[in-house]
């Protein structure tokens, strides 16, 4: 068996000094320069060369491990056993603009199960770890939890707008609406891993975002479930790693906050239309 405090310790390692590359190039420069992956989704050259870097040293730290990277620097599954799922910089779009909130998120996968997870906020220089056998989750070596926020209306609630697929956006909005209406507020930082990371702290109270992948969520997830946290699809299921659509709550409003989702996510998007009845 891995020592997985230890691979948490170097992973963390890792994703502050990748981090700091990061923070330090981009200060130098007024915008970087940009590569479309798909609409509206971007990549810089400091994406990439995070990339390089981070699979350089994961290769060394668990030889013969696959990887889920979504530059695609690395691909396959490796010995079989271990798998690496790494965003080296989720929040993209924020740093392409200067905002200050973009993560590296870095998780390791035994078998089915993630055991260590990292999430660096690279301008703030938090690093929200946890690993298997660790009793909890940290921030910068201090325990956290999440809230012990029991109520929907007393909650503050994280999401992400979609921006390449429009195929819930009615359904998404009327979900808005009603979370807008109905907590303390509804904020969007940008970047999914920060979302699960600042649930995992009790900041926000709850998150949910559909079309996203793996790599978004996988080790604020994790962070998040160790912090004493609820982790689910919108039906209250267990496909949230690779199912598109994720929330994340503290552990007593997860269930309320799951029916809300079964009752404005699950329409077919087909019976939507029928019943606004869009004129042509």
């Amino acid at each position: 068996m891995p020592d997985y405090k230890q691979i948490c310790k170097e992973v963390c390692l890792l994703a502050m000094s990748v981090g700091d590359y990061q923070k330090s190039e981009r200060q130098k420069i007024e915008r970087p320069s940009t590569e479309t992956k798909g609409v509206h989704d971007y990549v810089t050259q400091f994406d990439k060369e995070s990339e390089r870097r981070i699979v350089g040293r994961l290769r060394e730290l668990l030889p013969g491990s696959g990887f889920i990277a979504e530059e695609g620097t690395a691909t396959g599954e490796g010995d079989g056993v271990y798998r690496w799922i790494v965003d080296p910089l989720d929040g993209t779009t924020n740093y392409i603009h200067g905002l200050r909130c973009s993560c590296v998120s870095i998780a390791l996968q035994e078998h089915d199960e993630i055991v260590v997870g990292v999430v660096y906020e690279i301008w703030a220089g938090e690093c929200f770890y946890a690993y298997k056998g660790g009793n909890g989750a940290y921030l910068n070596g201090t325990p956290i939890k999440t809230s012990a926020t029991i109520k929907l209306d007393d909650a503050l609630i994280a999401t992400g707008f979609p921006y390449t697929n429009f195929d819930r956006i009615i359904q998404y909005m009327r979900l808005l609406r009603w979370t807008m209406e109905s907590t303390h507020g509804v904020r969007r930082m940008g970047s999914a891993a920060a979302d699960l990371a600042y649930v995992a702290c009790g900041r926000f109270d709850g998150f949910y975002e559909y079309g996203l992948k793996p790599y978004d969520v996988a080790a604020g997830a994790f962070i998040v479930q160790q912090a004493g946290g609820k982790v689910s699809d919108f039906s209250g299921g267990s496909n949230w790693l690779f199912g598109g659509e994720i929330t994340a709550n503290c552990a007593g409003m997860h269930s309320e906050f799951v029916s809300i989702l079964r009752k404005y996510m699950s329409h077919p998007l087909g019976n939507l239309k029928k019943r606004l009845k869009f004129k042509k």
